[in-house]
């Protein structure tokens, strides 16, 4: 049973270590609540007025202006928050890279 215990606890703590970061740019609440430690439901809401009220974050830093968040919320939360897709960013230079390649191909050929 203690064996159990431990196993269900060290399961639960992995999650936060391995939980992905969070766009705060286009997150709702429910995911900012859920993805950053010491950001309930009360300040993930105040993240997406403030959001939606005076745009998007242009740094993390821009955190500390939501009511209810200082900097020591923002230093804990850093690391976990995006500003923008890393997905999109990552796929656009891999699109880049390949055109490039493609168009050196090309003008290989044409020679």
């Amino acid at each position: 049973m203690l064996r159990l215990l431990v196993v269900l606890f060290a399961a639960f703590c992995s999650f936060n270590v391995i939980a992905s970061p969070v766009n705060i740019n286009t997150a709702d609440v429910k995911t900012i609540g859920e993805a950053l430690s010491g950001i309930g439901q009360k300040k993930a809401e105040a993240i997406v007025k403030y959001r939606e009220t005076k745009g998007e974050f242009k740094t993390v830093e821009d955190l500390v202006n939501v009511d209810g968040i200082g900097v020591k919320t923002v230093e804990k939360i850093k690391n976990d928050v995006l500003l923008s897709d890393a997905a999109a960013v990552a796929d656009q230079k891999t699109d880049k890279k390949i055109d490039e390649k493609t168009d050196k191909q090309i003008e290989e050929k044409t020679k």
